[in-house]
């Protein structure tokens, strides 16, 4: 496979990866302590890297590795637990599109100032892309705290809302920047630490909110299989970087909110709504002119 193609199918594939892993977890936060679920999931993340990294063949993490991994660590523990938190208690028509845009114009804009500007389509591509991820993270109803929208409705929020997707965004921004950064060869390795480093970041949220956290028997392989998939997306993210530019890999794989809407179609017969539909349009232009490119 050439390095064009590998770079949007494994963008592509990661995508596919998050977006089931973010379904998932919010189908098991349903059902479990929200907080249990993410720290347990970046356990089960960190068997499979472990596991892949040995059958791989990949040599011993490096100390250059090992502190990119861990600086990756800290960035997704705050991204996830910021992202989460404003989901939980703010509106999620501002939160989720703010978020997601910004986790993936850190590493374009990173991947633009490396290796310079791609060609017109791919550039115009990744621009509707990014207009795919705001569309399809949009709620319906979030404004007046309607249907889809969060618990808490006022006016007064959004600033709030807003800082708080803004921090969430940024951070899941910079460890995708950083873990793209892994030498060739070492993916799933350094992915074992960043992996425990997050559940260390979400272990001290538990501690110093006393949030609840332990989970039954019932939730448990789900869990397994969202940390699988999480893992997953990110592994595919890093071959993806290392395959072929950075900022085309970022943006294909911002795209998981699509994903995500499907799979809610899908399993929980939920509507899509026009603005949705007319993200999933953008989104499918954005990937061919970005393979055109």
């Amino acid at each position: 496979m050439d390095p064009q193609t590998a770079v949007v199918v494994l963008g592509l594939a990661s995508a596919v990866a998050w977006g089931s892993a973010d379904f998932g977890g919010g189908y098991a936060g349903r059902r479990a302590p929200l907080f249990g679920v993410i720290l347990f999931s970046q356990f089960a993340g960190c068997a499979l890297a472990l596991a892949i990294a040995v059958i791989r063949g990949e040599p011993v993490p490096g100390p250059s590795e090992l502190a990119i991994a861990a600086v990756a660590g800290v960035f997704g523990g705050i991204g996830i637990g910021m992202l989460y938190r404003g989901l939980a208690t703010g509106r999620m028509g501002v939160v989720a599109p703010i978020s997601g845009v910004l986790s993936a114009v850190v590493p374009v804009t990173a991947g633009i100032l490396l290796q310079g500007l791609p060609g017109p389509a791919v550039l115009a591509g990744i621009g509707l892309a990014l207009v795919a991820v705001v569309l399809v993270s949009t709620a319906p109803g979030a404004a007046d705290g309607g249907p889809g929208g969060a618990p808490i409705g006022r006016l007064g929020r959004v600033p709030t809302d807003a800082a708080t997707a803004i921090v969430a965004g940024t951070a899941l921004g910079l460890l995708n920047l950083t873990i793209s950064r892994f030498p060739e060869g070492a993916v799933f390795g350094p992915l074992v630490l960043v992996r425990l480093v997050e559940a260390a970041v979400i272990g001290l949220a538990i501690v110093a909110t006393r949030g609840a956290w332990h989970l039954s028997r019932a939730v448990w392989p789900l869990v397994i299989l969202v940390g699988g998939l999480d893992m997953a997306g990110n592994g595919l993210f890093v071959l993806a970087a290392q395959a072929g530019r950075l900022d085309v890999a970022a943006v294909l794989s911002s795209l998981y909110p699509v994903t995500t809407l499907v799979l809610a179609a899908i399993v929980l017969k939920e509507r899509i709504v026009g603005i949705h539909a007319l993200g999933v349009v953008a989104a499918v232009i954005a990937i061919v002119l970005v393979r055109i490119g």
